[in-house]
Protein backbone atom coordinates (compact mmCIF):
# COMPACT_ATOMS: atom_id res chain seq x y z
CA UNK A 1 0.00 0.00 0.00
CA UNK A 2 2.80 2.46 0.92
CA UNK A 3 4.35 2.21 -2.54
CA UNK A 4 1.03 3.40 -4.00
CA UNK A 5 1.18 6.77 -2.20
CA UNK A 6 3.77 9.51 -2.42
CA UNK A 7 3.82 9.88 1.37
CA UNK A 8 4.47 6.13 1.74
CA UNK A 9 7.27 6.29 -0.81
CA UNK A 10 8.93 9.21 1.02
CA UNK A 11 8.61 7.35 4.34
CA UNK A 12 10.44 4.34 2.84
CA UNK A 13 13.22 6.61 1.53
CA UNK A 14 13.57 8.27 4.97
CA UNK A 15 13.94 4.86 6.64
CA UNK A 16 16.57 3.86 4.07
CA UNK A 17 18.60 7.10 4.03
CA UNK A 18 17.89 8.89 7.35
CA UNK A 19 21.17 10.82 7.52
CA UNK A 20 21.54 11.66 3.82
CA UNK A 21 21.12 15.25 2.63
CA UNK A 22 17.60 15.71 1.29
CA UNK A 23 17.15 19.44 0.86
CA UNK A 24 19.47 22.47 0.94
CA UNK A 25 18.89 26.19 0.75
CA UNK A 26 21.98 27.36 -1.09
CA UNK A 27 24.58 28.84 1.27
CA UNK A 28 22.22 28.64 4.26
CA UNK A 29 21.44 25.18 5.59
CA UNK A 30 20.88 21.50 4.79
CA UNK A 31 18.14 19.13 5.96
CA UNK A 32 18.66 15.37 6.16
CA UNK A 33 15.85 12.99 5.23
CA UNK A 34 15.06 12.24 8.88
CA UNK A 35 14.97 15.97 9.77
CA UNK A 36 12.76 16.79 6.78
CA UNK A 37 10.42 13.92 7.71
CA UNK A 38 10.22 15.17 11.31
CA UNK A 39 9.41 18.75 10.19
CA UNK A 40 6.73 17.50 7.78
CA UNK A 41 5.09 15.24 10.41
CA UNK A 42 4.98 18.07 12.97
CA UNK A 43 3.57 20.57 10.46
CA UNK A 44 0.97 17.98 9.39
CA UNK A 45 -0.02 17.45 13.06
CA UNK A 46 -0.53 21.19 13.40
CA UNK A 47 -2.75 21.29 10.33
CA UNK A 48 -4.86 18.42 11.69
CA UNK A 49 -5.14 20.19 15.08
CA UNK A 50 -6.27 23.33 13.24
CA UNK A 51 -9.14 21.39 11.72
CA UNK A 52 -7.77 20.65 8.27
CA UNK A 53 -9.53 17.45 7.25
CA UNK A 54 -9.16 14.88 4.48
CA UNK A 55 -10.13 16.47 1.15
CA UNK A 56 -9.77 20.10 2.32
CA UNK A 57 -7.86 22.27 -0.14
CA UNK A 58 -4.91 24.33 1.15
CA UNK A 59 -3.51 26.98 -1.21
CA UNK A 60 0.23 27.73 -0.98
CA UNK A 61 1.87 30.77 -2.56
CA UNK A 62 5.64 30.88 -1.96
CA UNK A 63 8.87 31.39 -3.87
CA UNK A 64 11.02 28.21 -4.13
CA UNK A 65 11.69 27.98 -0.38
CA UNK A 66 12.13 25.30 2.24
CA UNK A 67 8.85 26.41 3.85
CA UNK A 68 6.99 25.63 0.64
CA UNK A 69 8.48 22.12 0.46
CA UNK A 70 7.67 21.32 4.10
CA UNK A 71 4.15 22.71 4.00
CA UNK A 72 3.36 21.10 0.62
CA UNK A 73 4.37 17.67 1.98
CA UNK A 74 2.57 18.37 5.29
CA UNK A 75 -0.70 19.24 3.54
CA UNK A 76 -0.77 15.99 1.57
CA UNK A 77 0.39 14.01 4.65
CA UNK A 78 -2.71 15.38 6.44
CA UNK A 79 -4.83 13.87 3.56
CA UNK A 80 -5.66 17.39 2.39
CA UNK A 81 -5.13 18.72 -1.14
CA UNK A 82 -2.24 21.11 -1.89
CA UNK A 83 -2.96 23.87 -4.41
CA UNK A 84 0.32 25.71 -5.21
CA UNK A 85 -0.17 29.17 -6.75
CA UNK A 86 2.14 31.63 -8.51
CA UNK A 87 3.04 34.49 -6.10
CA UNK A 88 2.92 36.97 -9.01
CA UNK A 89 -0.83 36.61 -9.60
CA UNK A 90 -3.06 39.70 -9.31
CA UNK A 91 -5.82 39.84 -6.67
CA UNK A 92 -8.38 38.98 -9.37
CA UNK A 93 -6.37 35.93 -10.45
CA UNK A 94 -5.95 34.77 -6.85
CA UNK A 95 -9.67 35.22 -6.34
CA UNK A 96 -10.43 32.97 -9.33
CA UNK A 97 -7.95 30.23 -8.31
CA UNK A 98 -8.85 30.27 -4.58
CA UNK A 99 -12.53 30.20 -5.39
CA UNK A 100 -12.28 27.56 -8.15
CA UNK A 101 -10.23 25.24 -5.92
CA UNK A 102 -12.56 25.88 -2.94
CA UNK A 103 -9.52 26.52 -0.72
CA UNK A 104 -10.04 26.44 3.05
CA UNK A 105 -6.66 27.93 4.06
CA UNK A 106 -4.04 30.15 2.39
CA UNK A 107 -0.37 29.67 3.36
CA UNK A 108 2.28 32.28 2.57
CA UNK A 109 5.82 33.18 3.71
CA UNK A 110 6.21 35.40 6.79
CA UNK A 111 6.27 38.58 4.64
CA UNK A 112 2.88 37.57 3.21
CA UNK A 113 1.43 38.29 -0.22
CA UNK A 114 -0.87 41.34 -0.37
CA UNK A 115 -2.75 40.26 -3.53
CA UNK A 116 -3.36 36.72 -2.26
CA UNK A 117 -4.39 37.94 1.20
CA UNK A 118 -6.82 40.50 -0.29
CA UNK A 119 -8.46 37.73 -2.33
CA UNK A 120 -8.55 35.33 0.64
CA UNK A 121 -10.07 38.01 2.86
CA UNK A 122 -12.79 38.70 0.26
CA UNK A 123 -13.60 34.97 0.14
CA UNK A 124 -13.39 34.53 3.96
CA UNK A 125 -10.46 32.13 3.67
CA UNK A 126 -8.12 31.88 6.65
CA UNK A 127 -4.48 32.94 6.14
CA UNK A 128 -1.36 31.63 7.90
CA UNK A 129 2.38 32.14 7.47
CA UNK A 130 5.10 29.49 7.67
CA UNK A 131 8.73 30.21 8.65
CA UNK A 132 11.80 28.05 9.25
CA UNK A 133 14.82 30.04 10.45
CA UNK A 134 17.42 27.25 10.29
CA UNK A 135 17.85 23.47 10.22
CA UNK A 136 17.43 23.08 14.00
CA UNK A 137 14.46 25.42 14.46
CA UNK A 138 10.84 24.42 14.63
CA UNK A 139 8.70 25.52 11.71
CA UNK A 140 6.59 28.45 12.94
CA UNK A 141 3.01 28.33 11.71
CA UNK A 142 1.18 31.54 12.63
CA UNK A 143 -2.28 30.03 13.03
CA UNK A 144 -1.57 27.69 15.90
CA UNK A 145 -4.03 29.02 18.48
CA UNK A 146 -4.02 25.93 20.68
CA UNK A 147 -1.20 23.55 21.50
CA UNK A 148 -0.96 21.06 18.69
CA UNK A 149 -0.79 17.37 19.47
CA UNK A 150 2.52 16.12 18.04
CA UNK A 151 0.95 12.70 17.46
CA UNK A 152 -2.29 13.95 15.87
CA UNK A 153 -0.94 12.83 12.51
CA UNK A 154 -0.02 9.28 13.59
CA UNK A 155 -3.67 8.16 13.28
CA UNK A 156 -3.96 9.62 9.76
CA UNK A 157 -3.45 6.99 7.06
CA UNK A 158 -2.90 8.13 3.48
CA UNK A 159 -4.86 6.43 0.75
CA UNK A 160 -3.86 6.06 -2.94
CA UNK A 161 -7.17 7.68 -3.97
CA UNK A 162 -6.65 10.85 -1.85
CA UNK A 163 -6.60 13.95 -4.08
CA UNK A 164 -3.17 15.31 -3.10
CA UNK A 165 -2.51 18.00 -5.68
CA UNK A 166 -4.77 20.51 -7.43
CA UNK A 167 -3.31 22.45 -10.36
CA UNK A 168 -4.79 24.48 -13.17
CA UNK A 169 -3.87 23.94 -16.81
CA UNK A 170 -2.28 26.88 -18.62
CA UNK A 171 -5.60 27.72 -20.26
CA UNK A 172 -4.23 27.89 -23.81
CA UNK A 173 -7.67 27.76 -25.39
CA UNK A 174 -10.15 28.72 -22.67
CA UNK A 175 -10.37 29.44 -18.95
CA UNK A 176 -7.91 27.29 -16.98
CA UNK A 177 -9.22 23.83 -16.05
CA UNK A 178 -8.70 22.41 -12.55
CA UNK A 179 -6.73 19.14 -12.59
CA UNK A 180 -7.08 16.77 -9.62
CA UNK A 181 -4.11 14.46 -9.00
CA UNK A 182 -4.16 11.67 -6.43
CA UNK A 183 -1.49 10.17 -4.19
CA UNK A 184 -1.36 7.26 -6.64
CA UNK A 185 -0.91 9.62 -9.61
CA UNK A 186 2.01 11.28 -7.80
CA UNK A 187 3.63 8.02 -6.69
CA UNK A 188 3.42 6.44 -10.17
CA UNK A 189 4.80 9.55 -11.87
CA UNK A 190 7.72 9.73 -9.42
CA UNK A 191 8.47 6.04 -10.11
CA UNK A 192 8.32 6.67 -13.89
CA UNK A 193 10.72 9.63 -13.70
CA UNK A 194 13.09 7.73 -11.37
CA UNK A 195 13.15 4.71 -13.68
CA UNK A 196 13.82 6.43 -17.02
CA UNK A 197 16.62 8.65 -15.64
CA UNK A 198 17.87 6.00 -13.17
CA UNK A 199 17.79 8.48 -10.28
CA UNK A 200 19.41 7.16 -7.09
CA UNK A 201 20.71 8.45 -3.76
CA UNK A 202 23.94 9.41 -5.61
CA UNK A 203 22.15 12.10 -7.62
CA UNK A 204 21.81 15.78 -6.87
CA UNK A 205 20.06 18.65 -8.65
CA UNK A 206 19.44 22.39 -8.36
CA UNK A 207 15.84 23.50 -8.80
CA UNK A 208 15.55 25.83 -11.78
CA UNK A 209 11.77 25.96 -12.31
CA UNK A 210 8.97 27.29 -10.09
CA UNK A 211 7.54 24.66 -7.73
CA UNK A 212 3.97 25.86 -8.33
CA UNK A 213 4.26 24.20 -11.74
CA UNK A 214 4.13 20.43 -12.34
CA UNK A 215 7.53 20.31 -14.16
CA UNK A 216 9.63 21.71 -11.32
CA UNK A 217 7.51 20.06 -8.61
CA UNK A 218 7.44 16.52 -10.02
CA UNK A 219 10.58 16.18 -12.14
CA UNK A 220 12.90 18.34 -10.05
CA UNK A 221 11.74 18.04 -6.43
CA UNK A 222 9.49 15.02 -5.76
CA UNK A 223 11.29 12.53 -8.02
CA UNK A 224 14.60 13.43 -6.38
CA UNK A 225 13.12 13.01 -2.88
CA UNK A 226 11.48 9.74 -4.00
CA UNK A 227 14.93 8.44 -5.04
CA UNK A 228 16.84 9.46 -1.91
CA UNK A 229 18.68 12.07 -4.00
CA UNK A 230 19.55 15.64 -2.94
CA UNK A 231 17.80 18.86 -3.97
CA UNK A 232 19.15 22.41 -3.71
CA UNK A 233 16.96 25.50 -3.73
CA UNK A 234 18.64 28.73 -4.97
CA UNK A 235 19.17 31.32 -2.19
CA UNK A 236 17.02 33.86 -4.09
CA UNK A 237 14.01 31.49 -4.11
CA UNK A 238 14.04 31.40 -7.93
CA UNK A 239 16.34 30.67 -10.87
CA UNK A 240 19.32 33.00 -11.23
CA UNK A 241 21.70 32.53 -14.18
CA UNK A 242 24.48 34.22 -12.20
CA UNK A 243 24.42 31.69 -9.32
CA UNK A 244 23.25 28.57 -11.19
CA UNK A 245 26.60 26.95 -12.06
CA UNK A 246 28.15 27.87 -8.69
CA UNK A 247 25.25 26.10 -6.94
CA UNK A 248 25.57 23.12 -9.31
CA UNK A 249 29.29 22.79 -8.44
CA UNK A 250 28.94 23.44 -4.69
CA UNK A 251 26.21 20.82 -4.28
CA UNK A 252 27.75 18.23 -6.66
CA UNK A 253 24.80 18.29 -9.07
CA UNK A 254 24.58 15.40 -11.53
CA UNK A 255 21.68 16.73 -13.67
CA UNK A 256 19.09 19.45 -14.05
CA UNK A 257 15.74 19.89 -15.81
CA UNK A 258 14.49 23.09 -17.46
CA UNK A 259 12.30 24.57 -20.18
CA UNK A 260 13.91 25.59 -23.51
CA UNK A 261 13.81 29.31 -22.58
CA UNK A 262 16.00 28.69 -19.53
CA UNK A 263 18.37 26.39 -21.45
CA UNK A 264 18.75 29.30 -23.89
CA UNK A 265 19.56 31.75 -21.06
CA UNK A 266 22.14 29.30 -19.63
CA UNK A 267 23.64 28.82 -23.09
CA UNK A 268 23.78 32.56 -23.87
CA UNK A 269 25.52 33.23 -20.55
CA UNK A 270 28.02 30.45 -21.27
CA UNK A 271 28.82 31.95 -24.71
CA UNK A 272 29.22 35.47 -23.32
CA UNK A 273 30.80 34.68 -19.97
CA UNK A 274 31.92 31.03 -19.57
CA UNK A 275 32.51 29.53 -16.12
CA UNK A 276 36.09 28.45 -15.30
CA UNK A 277 34.84 24.90 -14.67
CA UNK A 278 31.56 23.03 -15.19
CA UNK A 279 30.29 20.01 -13.22
CA UNK A 280 30.38 16.55 -14.81
CA UNK A 281 26.69 15.91 -15.51
CA UNK A 282 25.02 12.55 -16.24
CA UNK A 283 22.38 14.28 -18.38
CA UNK A 284 20.45 17.51 -18.98
CA UNK A 285 16.68 17.28 -19.34
CA UNK A 286 14.40 19.51 -21.41
CA UNK A 287 10.62 19.56 -21.25
CA UNK A 288 7.40 21.67 -21.37
CA UNK A 289 8.02 23.04 -24.88
CA UNK A 290 9.74 21.91 -28.07
CA UNK A 291 13.56 22.12 -28.01
CA UNK A 292 14.98 22.91 -31.45
CA UNK A 293 17.63 20.33 -32.54
CA UNK A 294 20.19 23.12 -33.05
CA UNK A 295 19.79 24.26 -29.40
CA UNK A 296 20.07 20.65 -28.21
CA UNK A 297 23.36 20.28 -30.13
CA UNK A 298 24.74 23.55 -28.71
CA UNK A 299 23.87 22.50 -25.13
CA UNK A 300 25.57 19.11 -25.56
CA UNK A 301 28.66 20.73 -27.03
CA UNK A 302 28.84 23.41 -24.31
CA UNK A 303 28.26 21.22 -21.24
CA UNK A 304 29.42 17.77 -22.36
CA UNK A 305 26.28 15.88 -21.35
CA UNK A 306 23.44 14.21 -23.28
CA UNK A 307 20.36 16.43 -23.54
CA UNK A 308 17.21 14.31 -23.15
CA UNK A 309 14.02 15.86 -24.42
CA UNK A 310 10.79 14.73 -22.75
CA UNK A 311 7.05 15.22 -23.19
CA UNK A 312 4.72 15.95 -20.30
CA UNK A 313 1.51 17.60 -19.18
CA UNK A 314 -0.28 18.40 -15.93
CA UNK A 315 -3.05 15.84 -16.59
CA UNK A 316 -0.42 13.05 -16.76
CA UNK A 317 1.17 14.21 -13.47
CA UNK A 318 3.97 15.44 -15.72
CA UNK A 319 5.94 12.75 -17.59
CA UNK A 320 4.54 10.89 -20.62
CA UNK A 321 7.59 10.08 -22.75
CA UNK A 322 11.32 10.72 -22.76
CA UNK A 323 14.48 10.07 -24.68
CA UNK A 324 16.50 7.43 -22.80
CA UNK A 325 19.93 7.71 -21.19
CA UNK A 326 22.67 6.91 -23.77
CA UNK A 327 23.25 3.41 -22.37
CA UNK A 328 19.56 2.55 -22.89
CA UNK A 329 19.20 3.71 -26.50
CA UNK A 330 19.78 6.67 -28.78
CA UNK A 331 18.39 10.08 -27.95
CA UNK A 332 16.95 11.62 -31.08
CA UNK A 333 16.95 15.38 -31.63
CA UNK A 334 13.46 16.52 -32.62
CA UNK A 335 11.83 13.55 -30.86
CA UNK A 336 10.37 13.42 -27.34
CA UNK A 337 11.41 9.79 -26.95
CA UNK A 338 9.52 6.67 -25.96
CA UNK A 339 6.50 6.30 -23.64
CA UNK A 340 7.43 5.88 -19.96
CA UNK A 341 5.25 3.89 -17.55
CA UNK A 342 1.98 4.26 -19.47
CA UNK A 343 0.22 3.18 -22.63
CA UNK A 344 0.36 5.63 -25.51
CA UNK A 345 -1.38 5.49 -28.89
CA UNK A 346 -1.77 7.70 -31.93
CA UNK A 347 -5.51 7.77 -32.72
CA UNK A 348 -7.45 9.22 -35.63
CA UNK A 349 -10.72 11.16 -35.06
CA UNK A 350 -12.65 7.85 -34.89
CA UNK A 351 -10.40 6.42 -32.16
CA UNK A 352 -8.55 4.05 -34.53
CA UNK A 353 -4.84 3.47 -33.61
CA UNK A 354 -2.47 4.59 -36.39
CA UNK A 355 0.53 2.76 -37.86
CA UNK A 356 4.12 4.09 -37.40
CA UNK A 357 4.79 7.34 -39.35
CA UNK A 358 1.02 8.10 -39.57
CA UNK A 359 -0.05 11.27 -37.75
CA UNK A 360 -2.90 11.49 -35.29
CA UNK A 361 -3.74 12.64 -31.76
CA UNK A 362 -1.44 11.48 -28.95
CA UNK A 363 -3.56 9.61 -26.37
CA UNK A 364 -2.53 8.01 -23.07
CA UNK A 365 -3.77 5.88 -20.21
CA UNK A 366 -2.09 4.69 -17.02
CA UNK A 367 -1.91 5.08 -13.22
CA UNK A 368 -0.32 8.54 -13.56
CA UNK A 369 -3.26 10.02 -15.54
CA UNK A 370 -5.81 12.25 -13.78
CA UNK A 371 -9.31 10.87 -13.27
CA UNK A 372 -10.69 14.17 -14.56
CA UNK A 373 -11.13 17.92 -14.31
CA UNK A 374 -12.95 19.35 -11.31
CA UNK A 375 -16.59 20.39 -11.89
CA UNK A 376 -16.13 20.36 -15.68
CA UNK A 377 -18.22 17.58 -17.29
CA UNK A 378 -17.85 19.07 -20.79
CA UNK A 379 -14.05 19.09 -20.65
CA UNK A 380 -14.06 15.55 -19.21
CA UNK A 381 -16.32 14.28 -21.99
CA UNK A 382 -14.01 15.77 -24.64
CA UNK A 383 -10.79 14.58 -22.96
CA UNK A 384 -11.81 10.97 -22.22
CA UNK A 385 -13.03 9.25 -25.40
CA UNK A 386 -12.58 5.70 -26.69
CA UNK A 387 -11.09 4.71 -23.30
CA UNK A 388 -8.11 7.08 -23.62
CA UNK A 389 -7.12 10.52 -22.35
CA UNK A 390 -6.72 12.88 -25.33
CA UNK A 391 -3.75 15.25 -25.06
CA UNK A 392 -4.75 17.67 -27.83
CA UNK A 393 -1.32 17.14 -29.45
CA UNK A 394 -0.70 15.81 -32.97
CA UNK A 395 2.22 13.42 -33.38
CA UNK A 396 3.45 10.14 -34.81
CA UNK A 397 5.66 7.22 -33.79
CA UNK A 398 8.70 6.45 -35.93
CA UNK A 399 9.73 2.87 -36.70
CA UNK A 400 11.78 2.75 -33.45
CA UNK A 401 8.78 3.67 -31.32
CA UNK A 402 9.97 7.25 -30.68
CA UNK A 403 7.29 9.93 -30.55
CA UNK A 404 7.57 13.04 -32.74
CA UNK A 405 5.23 15.95 -32.01
CA UNK A 406 3.83 18.05 -34.84
CA UNK A 407 2.02 20.57 -32.64
CA UNK A 408 -1.16 21.29 -30.70
CA UNK A 409 -4.32 20.48 -32.68
CA UNK A 410 -5.44 24.08 -32.13
CA UNK A 411 -2.01 25.54 -33.00
CA UNK A 412 -1.52 23.86 -36.38
CA UNK A 413 -1.64 26.59 -39.00
CA UNK A 414 -4.21 25.90 -41.74
CA UNK A 415 -3.06 27.95 -44.73
CA UNK A 416 -5.51 27.40 -47.56
CA UNK A 417 -5.98 23.74 -46.59
CA UNK A 418 -2.23 23.09 -46.04
CA UNK A 419 -1.63 22.11 -42.39
CA UNK A 420 1.68 23.60 -41.19
CA UNK A 421 3.47 22.67 -37.97
CA UNK A 422 4.77 25.83 -36.24
CA UNK A 423 7.38 23.62 -34.48
CA UNK A 424 8.97 22.88 -37.86
CA UNK A 425 9.18 26.60 -38.71
CA UNK A 426 10.63 27.34 -35.21
CA UNK A 427 13.39 24.77 -35.77
CA UNK A 428 14.44 26.34 -39.09
CA UNK A 429 14.45 29.87 -37.63
CA UNK A 430 16.55 28.77 -34.66
CA UNK A 431 19.14 27.16 -36.92
CA UNK A 432 20.09 30.67 -38.17
CA UNK A 433 23.30 31.71 -36.36
CA UNK A 434 21.98 35.23 -35.65
CA UNK A 435 18.64 34.17 -34.10
CA UNK A 436 18.57 33.54 -30.33
CA UNK A 437 14.84 32.80 -29.86
CA UNK A 438 12.00 32.34 -32.31
CA UNK A 439 8.34 31.41 -32.41
CA UNK A 440 6.04 30.93 -35.42
CA UNK A 441 2.28 31.38 -35.15
CA UNK A 442 -0.89 31.58 -37.24
CA UNK A 443 -2.77 34.82 -37.89
CA UNK A 444 -6.15 35.35 -39.61
CA UNK A 445 -5.89 35.99 -43.36
CA UNK A 446 -8.63 36.97 -45.86
CA UNK A 447 -7.21 34.94 -48.72
CA UNK A 448 -5.88 31.76 -47.05
CA UNK A 449 -7.90 31.67 -43.82
CA UNK A 450 -4.63 31.65 -41.90
CA UNK A 451 -1.13 32.91 -42.67
CA UNK A 452 2.20 32.35 -40.91
CA UNK A 453 3.96 35.09 -38.94
CA UNK A 454 6.94 34.75 -36.65
CA UNK A 455 8.70 36.70 -33.93
CA UNK A 456 12.45 36.50 -33.34
CA UNK A 457 14.94 37.74 -30.77
CA UNK A 458 18.29 38.38 -32.51
CA UNK A 459 21.58 37.28 -30.95
CA UNK A 460 23.45 40.05 -29.15
CA UNK A 461 25.39 42.21 -31.61
CA UNK A 462 23.47 40.93 -34.65
CA UNK A 463 21.82 43.26 -37.18
CA UNK A 464 19.52 40.63 -38.71
CA UNK A 465 16.46 42.09 -40.45
CA UNK A 466 13.20 40.77 -41.94
CA UNK A 467 14.71 40.36 -45.43
CA UNK A 468 17.49 38.11 -44.14
CA UNK A 469 15.03 36.00 -42.10
CA UNK A 470 12.76 35.53 -45.12
CA UNK A 471 15.69 34.73 -47.43
CA UNK A 472 16.87 32.05 -44.98
CA UNK A 473 13.34 30.60 -44.63
CA UNK A 474 12.86 30.45 -48.42
CA UNK A 475 16.09 28.46 -48.67
CA UNK A 476 15.09 25.98 -45.94
CA UNK A 477 11.28 25.69 -46.09
CA UNK A 478 8.68 24.92 -48.74
CA UNK A 479 7.25 28.19 -50.12
CA UNK A 480 3.86 27.80 -48.37
CA UNK A 481 5.61 27.45 -44.97
CA UNK A 482 7.61 30.71 -45.25
CA UNK A 483 6.35 33.37 -42.78
CA UNK A 484 4.64 36.34 -44.38
CA UNK A 485 5.75 38.74 -41.66
CA UNK A 486 8.66 38.83 -39.18
CA UNK A 487 8.49 40.70 -35.88
CA UNK A 488 11.94 41.53 -34.49
CA UNK A 489 11.78 42.02 -30.71
CA UNK A 490 13.87 41.87 -27.53
CA UNK A 491 11.36 39.81 -25.53
CA UNK A 492 8.57 37.27 -26.03
CA UNK A 493 5.54 36.95 -23.75
CA UNK A 494 5.78 33.76 -21.64
CA UNK A 495 3.73 31.96 -19.02
CA UNK A 496 4.88 31.88 -15.39
CA UNK A 497 6.67 28.58 -16.01
CA UNK A 498 8.71 30.05 -18.87
CA UNK A 499 6.57 28.49 -21.59
CA UNK A 500 6.02 30.41 -24.82
CA UNK A 501 2.35 30.08 -25.79
CA UNK A 502 1.73 30.77 -29.46
CA UNK A 503 -1.76 32.15 -28.86
CA UNK A 504 -0.41 34.76 -26.42
CA UNK A 505 2.49 35.64 -28.76
CA UNK A 506 0.07 36.00 -31.69
CA UNK A 507 -2.28 38.24 -29.67
CA UNK A 508 0.67 40.35 -28.44
CA UNK A 509 2.07 41.10 -31.92
CA UNK A 510 -1.32 41.41 -33.64
CA UNK A 511 -2.29 44.01 -31.02
CA UNK A 512 0.84 45.99 -31.97
CA UNK A 513 -0.16 45.89 -35.66
CA UNK A 514 -3.76 46.96 -35.06
CA UNK A 515 -2.60 49.73 -32.68
CA UNK A 516 -0.19 50.98 -35.35
CA UNK A 517 -3.03 51.15 -37.90
CA UNK A 518 -5.24 53.34 -35.71
CA UNK A 519 -4.37 57.06 -36.05
CA UNK A 520 -3.61 58.73 -32.73
CA UNK A 521 -6.22 61.19 -31.47
CA UNK A 522 -5.64 64.64 -32.95
CA UNK A 523 -3.28 63.36 -35.68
Amino acid sequence: MEGLTLTGLLKQVTEEFPSKRALSVSGKFDLTYSRLHELVERAASRLVTLGINAGDVVALTFPNTVEFVIMFLAVIRARATAAPLNSAYTSEEFEFYLSDSESKLLLTPLEGNASAQAAASKLNIQHATATLLDADSELALSLTQSVSHPNAISKVINDPSDVALFLHTSGTTSRPKGVQLTQMNLASSVQNIKSVYELTESDSTVIVLPLFHVHGLLAGLLSSLGAGAAVTLPAAGRFSASTFWQDMLTYNATWYTAVPTIHQIILDRHLANPEPVYPKLRFIRSCSASLAPVILARLEEAFGAPVLEAYAMTEATHLMSSNPLPENGPHKPGSVGRPVGQEMAILDENGVPQEPEAKGEVCIRGPNVTKGYKNNPEANKAAFQFGWFHTGDIGYFDSDGYLHLVGRIKELINRGGEKISPIEVDAVLLSHPDIAQAVAFGVPDDKYGEEINCAIIPREGSNIDQDEVLRFCKKNLAAFKVPKRVFITDSLPKTASGKIQRRIVAEHFLAQVSAAKVPKFGA
